[in-house]
């Protein structure tokens, strides 16, 4: 994999803040001509360091009022009840990222719901199916005061 000059740095970090941004408006902010940035575009796609394209939604516009942070602890580590934790996490939209941590639990989630009775649905109807878990614990988010996938670059 190439290393990333500051043409590459500066294309990632216009990008990150305005993903619709057309390549002839990046091309004229960098002061590069279109078909030069357009390829650099593409070579980071290709080499991963764009992995996707995406609007940023109003979680709460949209009805989520509720986010949860939820640490789950496992007495089982088996294949099987992995790769069927792993299916779970992918397939539940409510579950917006999954990490496998250090501490006292094994997973912490960032998890939406609509309200506190949906949250409590996604724990008693998907979570406390799982197989293997042996603890359970919630924080309830009160306040949003950053959100963001932006990395400091």
């Amino acid at each position: 994999m190439a290393e990333l000059d500051k043409t590459d740095m500066l294309i990632l970090a216009r990008l990150q803040s305005n993903g619709r941004q057309s390549s002839a408006k990046l091309a004229n902010e960098l002061a590069l001509s279109e078909t030069p940035c357009w390829r650099r575009i593409k070579r980071l796609e290709e080499q991963g360091y764009i992995e996707d394209y995406q609007a940023n939604l109003n979680r709460k516009k949209l009805g989520y009022g509720v986010m949860a942070f939820v640490q789950l602890t496992y007495v089982e580590h088996d294949e099987k009840t992995t790769q069927d934790f792993v299916a779970m996490i992918n397939d539940c939209d409510n579950v917006l990222s999954c990490h496998n941590t250090t501490g006292d639990a094994d997973f912490l989630l960032q998890v939406v719901a609509k309200d506190l009775d949906d949250y409590s649905n996604f724990i008693d109807g998907v979570l406390r199916k799982l197989k293997g878990i042996s603890g359970i614990k919630s924080s309830l988010s009160l306040k949003e005061l950053k959100s963001s996938s932006r990395l400091p670059i």
